[in-house]
């Protein structure tokens, strides 16, 4: 091999990204973040809300077999 340094670092980074599919992989904890967009958000479901009622008001009626 002409670059063994590359080969080492290759196996490496194959090593940690396999293993870290493990159960028992470690895990590192997410920072807590304020909810910057949470009023938009919720602005934007409602309004979605509100044009899928409009789209379709009620669900179709399921057929009955009646005999």
């Amino acid at each position: 091999m002409e670059q063994s340094t590359g080969f080492v670092l290759a196996v490496d980074a194959v090593t940690r990204h396999v293993n870290s599919a493990r159960p028992d992989a470690p895990v590192r904890p997410d920072r807590p973040r304020a909810p910057r967009l949470a009023p938009s958000r919720l602005a934007a479901a409602a309004a979605l809300r509100r044009l899928a009622d409009r789209m379709e008001p009620r669900p179709a009626a399921m057929p009955t077999c009646r005999s």
